[in-house]
């Protein structure tokens, strides 16, 4: 079976620390995205760590779940961790700007 995605394994997590069933963690992640211009099927680990970061505690706040701060930067902590690499992938504007300046 394939890993995981980066998107399921932080609504299993919210899943697992919160009283959200899977279906609500799932959309709260899904509203999170949204609100940041991403798809869950299209994030990058490394995206979707300063989302969990910077909009994801609000989402979980409205929802009721208290301590979603720290739950969030323990998830994105994780996806960090997990994925160094993928945080220094090149950009499209990365690639031009190098061929620019040849």
């Amino acid at each position: 079976m394939a890993e995981a995605s980066a998107f399921d394994r932080v609504c299993g997590e919210i899943e697992r620390a919160t009283s959200l069933s899977q279906l609500e963690a799932r959309g709260t992640v899904r509203l999170a995205l949204k609100q940041a211009g991403f798809d869950a099927r299209g994030v990058a680990p490394h995206e979707l760590a300063v989302v969990v970061r910077k909009l994801l505690p609000r989402e979980l706040e409205l929802r009721g779940v208290s301590g979603g701060a720290v739950l969030c930067e323990r998830i994105a902590a994780g996806l960090a961790a997990d994925a160094p690499a993928a945080a220094h992938r090149e950009t499209p504007e990365d690639v031009f700007r190098r061929l620019g300046s040849k």
